[in-house]
């Protein structure tokens, strides 16, 4: 017998920081997969995992801040790829890169990824990956030591990869993400990337030449020093996963510990950022 899954559609005003809440707050409750859109996110679950009173009872739906609406409908097994292939949607980069689902069609550019999220962040759709993504493709890979710290699907470890970085390891905390990095390394053939479930923990003793970091900005205050300790001499740290307001709070710590700015990009409130060590 099939399975039959169960498709929320949010539809988010303003559409951060609320989004991103949702979503770790639907995680929680067992949703699958997450498909953010123009107008905030599709969520799918099975139907015999769905809890509605407890979807109904998330935090963030009863925020004043946040103005959130959602209809609700059932997707039979047989049309789970359909309609997965529907809502996502590949992602250019420049034009050197394209981050896309299996299910896409290539195109010629120098950097074709390959990613199947699932549940694991970073796909190129939201802001903080998109912009990271970008600072990478500024910047010289070829025969480094990266870490990819808090890797997600593992998107940027692979770029990093495939920039010619010698080494590369990518590091989540979050199980789901760290198998879901496997399968992307696999698929496009970076077998060579080192994939670890973790925390900074795991960084004692390493070093690298590039430091790579989304994640969210208590995270990246708390594990700045132990960045810099991770650094080589004029090693770079790309941060993200904060907004425009956090800039400053973010440049401050990295000063304080020996970092110097170099260059930022903004996208919708968010800020991805690139220090280098003095």
């Amino acid at each position: 017998m099939s399975s039959v899954y169960i498709e929320y559609n949010f539809v988010v005003t303003p559409l951060q920081p609320a989004t991103d809440i949702l979503i770790a707050e639907l995680g929680e409750l067992g949703f699958e997969s997450f498909v953010e859109t123009e107008l905030g996110v599709l969520a799918y679950i099975t139907k015999v995992e769905l809890d509605r009173n407890a979807v109904g009872q998330l935090t963030v739906l009863g925020n004043s801040d946040f103005n959130i609406k959602w209809s609700v409908k059932e997707i039979e097994q047989q049309n789970w790829n359909a309609e997965w292939e529907r809502s996502f949607q590949p992602i250019r980069i420049g034009d050197s890169c394209m981050v896309r689902a299996p299910f896409h069609d290539a195109e010629k550019v120098e950097f074709d990824i390959v990613i199947e999220p699932k549940m694991s962040f970073g796909t190129g759709h939201h802001e903080t990956t998109f912009m990271m993504l970008s600072l990478m493709l500024q910047s010289n890979f070829e025969g480094k030591d990266v870490l990819d710290m808090g890797c997600g699907t593992g998107v940027l470890a692979i770029l990093a990869k495939m920039k010619g970085a010698k080494n590369v390891d990518a590091i989540d905390i979050d199980e789901w993400c760290y198998l879901n990095s496997l399968e992307n390394v696999e698929r496009n053939n970076c077998s060579k990337i080192r994939v670890e479930q973790g925390d900074s923990t795991l960084l004692k003793g390493r070093k690298y030449d590039v430091i790579l970091a989304n994640i969210n900005r208590n995270i990246l205050l708390e594990d700045i020093p132990v960045y810099v300790n991770c650094l080589n001499d004029k090693g770079l740290l790309f941060l993200s996963g904060f907004y425009q307001q956090d800039l400053e709070l973010i440049s401050e710590k990295c000063k304080d510990y020996g970092l110097g700015y170099q260059n930022h990009l903004e996208k919708n409130n968010w800020v991805a950022a690139v220090y280098r060590i003095s």
